[in-house]
């Protein structure tokens, strides 16, 4: 996928991952991409390794305007994948066929949104049961690209994830 011009989103919240939303931020963004960062409000909030990031929008404001849709992990899926707004805009937006790419716990808030049934993913370690309760066949591969879903176990994996965001065909 050419970046150039392209509207990124990436949704997060409290206890996110650092490096699994900094990495892909900052990789998208040398590749001429437009980030929007979405929270649960417009208050800043924290990874685990004390990153703070400023919302530009909240889960509340979503919209499927955007090219690619990013997951970070770390504990923030866990928060906030009870957020009905956030669990229709997944829906909408895989509906609409656009690329969703989630890593480590962000596939959690794709099996809250109930669209990984029949679909090959893969997680960190301990999402593997829930992907696969869901429907989905966990696969323990670095990066696991199923039609518009991509998926990502860890952060030692960000290279590859972040290629086969690259790499992705729309």
């Amino acid at each position: 996928m050419d970046m150039k011009g392209k509207k990124i989103l990436i949704i997060s919240a409290n206890k996110f991952e650092d490096t699994e939303l900094e990495y892909p931020l900052n990789q998208l963004k040398a590749k001429g991409a437009k980030i929007i960062i979405a929270g649960p409000s417009k208050e800043p909030f924290y990874g685990k390794g004390g990153t703070k990031i400023k919302p530009d929008m909240t889960l509340n404001d979503l919209s499927t305007e955007f090219d690619l849709l990013i997951l970070p992990g770390g504990k923030a899926p866990e928060i906030i994948r009870k957020n009905e707004k956030l669990l229709e805009f997944v829906r909408q937006f895989n509906d609409l066929g656009k690329p969703i790419a989630a890593i480590c716990h962000g596939p959690q808030i794709l099996i809250s949104a109930g669209i990984m049934n029949g679909r090959m993913a893969t997680s960190y370690f301990q999402v593997a049961k829930e992907l696969k309760n869901a429907g989905a066949t966990y696969l323990d591969e670095p990066v696991v690209v199923d039609r518009n879903i991509i998926t990502s176990r860890k952060p030692a994996d960000l290279p590859q994830f972040v290629q086969a965001i690259f790499d992705y065909k729309d």
